[in-house]
């Protein structure tokens, strides 16, 4: 008889988690939730103890002032949709990056902000908060930094559209692990 392999709880909700995109209700989301998930989240892993995230959280009540000047950044034949885009979730959740100088510092802190955000994923998914990560065009807009008053030395690393939902979209399955595993051989 073959054997069915337990998965420890951990492991049933990295494999649960989905990317909310749409479907959002109007269950309201707390900066209050958001910090604590963050001070959870922020366990992740980061080199040299940088800790290189910085957070600006945008409530419901913040999303349509927000999402019409970030709209206001593209072309005009563009902003209605983008403005609309950014009023879907319940909240945003900006999160920006310490860049530095040095290439290796730069993608240790990449790594450690990536980290930290699926740390933020997990736990808000345990809670039944939807998550997405969101990288469009404006992420790279010099004047949506300044919309966020980025400092110089900060990127954008994503726009989390926060939001609870009443449905879960399907699962999708993932190629095996064996067949991306090699083995070096000298």
């Amino acid at each position: 008889m073959e054997q069915v392999k337990q998965r420890s709880q951990l492991a049933q909700i990295i494999r649960e988690r989905r990317a909310i995109k749409k479907g959002y209700n109007d269950k309201v989301v707390t900066k209050e939730l958001v910090l604590d998930l963050l001070n959870d989240a922020i366990w992740a892993p980061t080199h040299g103890m940088r800790q290189p995230w910085r957070f600006i959280f945008i409530g419901k009540d913040q999303l349509p002032t927000f999402a019409k000047r970030v709209a206001a950044t593209y072309p005009e034949e563009r902003r209605e949709n983008r403005e609309n885009y950014l009023n879907e979730p319940n909240a945003i959740l900006v999160v920006l990056m310490e860049e530095l100088e040095v290439q290796k510092q730069w993608d240790d802190n990449y790594g450690a902000v990536a980290s930290m955000i699926q740390n933020f994923w997990l736990l808000a998914w345990e809670k039944q908060l939807g998550v997405v990560w969101k990288t469009n065009p404006h992420n790279y807009d010099p004047e949506v930094k300044k919309i966020l008053n980025a400092k110089d030395n900060e990127k954008i690393v994503g726009f989390l559209h926060l939001g609870y939902f009443d449905e879960e979209p399907p699962i999708k399955e993932r190629i095996p692990a064996i067949e991306k595993f090699h083995i070096f051989e000298g």
